[in-house]
């Protein structure tokens, strides 16, 4: 009689066993499916902020373009992509600074010798437009454009603009 219920009792702990095994192997299963899931979530995520990192860094393309504008003393002439400003060095010397979309770079001239590009080679330009606006009181220009990140698989593109009043023309 002992020996049958020793007997019984190997048998249940083999179906313990196997059911133990399909239970430990279903949850390794969902915990690393939703680990997996998580880490394609990080990626995105992560793809999706250095994206706007570069196209925030675009931003520093208007502040120049602006910043130029206002210690401008005049316009000297003024295009659809192209901006060229009568300004003064540091040392009070005539000189003239140029905007100039070619392609999808803007190109920073200074007294007609190109300086360098102003994005990153990751960022095109898809636009750059110079509006000027003459009044009584001085001149402004309204300055518009528009950006687009290489890595972007989606395609957006972002729009910066803005008016600047030249401080040597009032």
């Amino acid at each position: 009689m002992i020996k049958k219920s020793i007997k019984i009792l190997r048998n249940q702990s083999g179906g313990y066993a196997l059911l133990e095994l399909l239970f430990y192997v279903s949850f390794f299963a969902a915990l690393s499916l939703a680990v997996v899931s998580s880490m394609l979530t990080m990626t995105g995520s992560f793809k999706e902020t250095a994206l706007y990192t570069e196209l925030a860094q675009s931003s520093t393309i208007m502040e120049r373009i602006v910043r130029e504008i206002r210690l401008a003393s005049d316009v000297s002439a003024v295009a659809v992509g192209d901006l060229k400003l009568n300004t003064t060095n540091d040392a009070g010397q005539l000189m003239t600074i140029e905007f100039l979309l070619s392609g999808t770079d803007v190109r920073l001239l200074e007294n007609d010798i190109f300086i360098a590009n102003l994005n990153s080679p990751r960022v095109q330009v898809n636009a750059l437009s110079f509006t000027q606006i003459t009044t009584a009181q001085g001149k402004a220009i309204q300055v518009s454009m528009t950006v687009q990140s290489q890595n972007d698989n989606q395609n957006r593109t972002y729009d910066f603009s803005n008016t600047v009043v030249l401080r040597g023309s009032y």
